[in-house]
């Protein structure tokens, strides 16, 4: 089971409007929900560095020490980004903290942070 975080570039939408915000980003951004995947901005690629400059990044060569350090569920985290959007998933057994990190990072940077499952902005 994983948890899963959005993270966006832009304004921050009323809280009435954020689920709405969050599934028309994914329709333009996320290639799984028939969006166009495209080169994560800089700021979104210097956001995905912070987390696995804290956290190491998951690939297909990484032993499993590296994967018991890790709260990301999948990797590398940058593939999870398209555009001025990430959606990336956690291990549920580590997501506390890492969700902590992730939504404190993304607010210093200026950008948006969604949790999917409650459908709520994170300040």
């Amino acid at each position: 089971m994983s948890y899963d975080l959005a993270v966006w570039e832009g304004v921050r939408p009323a809280d009435d409007e954020a689920t709405a915000t969050f599934k028309d980003l994914c329709r333009k951004h996320m290639r799984h929900m028939g969006g166009q995947k495209s080169s994560p901005t800089p700021l979104i690629r210097q956001y995905v560095e912070a987390l696995v400059a804290r956290w190491p990044d998951l690939s297909l060569d990484d032993d499993e020490e590296d994967e018991d350090a890790s709260p990301w569920s999948d990797g590398p985290l940058i593939n999870n980004a398209s555009g001025p959007m990430l959606y990336f998933g956690m291990v549920f057994s580590k997501h506390q903290e890492a969700a902590s990190f992730a939504a404190g990072l993304a607010r210093t940077r200026g950008l948006v942070c969604f949790d999917p499952q409650d459908g709520r902005l994170i300040s």
